[in-house]
């Protein structure tokens, strides 16, 4: 569990620089079966202007082209969208790791349907951030979330 946090502790930094930069702060980290980082990012949606470059996205497009994913854990700090869980599952990612689901009912029932290893951490500061930019700035989250 230890590596779960300092994994996420990489994509909370990730979604603090995403919050700092007036974006969605949401972060993520792609990490190998050998516990090295292969990709970090955010949410950078709002910062270029980029409808679908959510964090786990981000992420995925800083690794780069692998020629598989097997044994690599994806760390976000919210619970994935469809958009995202769906990438999660085309790519063969086999464990999500989530710092916090209070936030969005996203789509972990659709992970683990299709066979990826879901761990809620339950984080209280990716929560915490996650709350102080709902109630700051309601419209780009509603954007975000395609509910505007």
């Amino acid at each position: 569990m230890s590596d779960d946090q300092g994994f996420m502790a990489q994509a909370l930094a990730q979604a603090r620089t995403g919050f700092d930069e007036g974006g969605v702060p949401v972060g993520a980290v792609l990490v190998g079966a050998e516990g090295r980082l292969l990709g970090a990012g955010r949410n950078r949606r709002v910062q270029q202007g980029d409808p679908i470059a959510h964090g786990e996205m981000d992420c995925l497009r800083q690794a780069g082209r692998r020629p598989g994913y097997a044994g690599t854990t994806l760390y976000t700090t919210l619970t994935p969208c469809m958009m995202c869980a769906g990438t999660i599952v085309q790519f063969g990612i086999p464990r999500v790791v989530i710092g916090e689901n209070r936030s969005f009912a996203g789509n972990e029932d659709f992970l683990r349907d299709r066979g990826v290893q879901v761990t809620v951490l339950d984080d209280p500061a990716c929560h915490a951030l996650m709350q102080r930019f709902q109630a700051e700035r309601p419209e780009v989250w509603a954007e975000d979330i395609a509910a505007g």
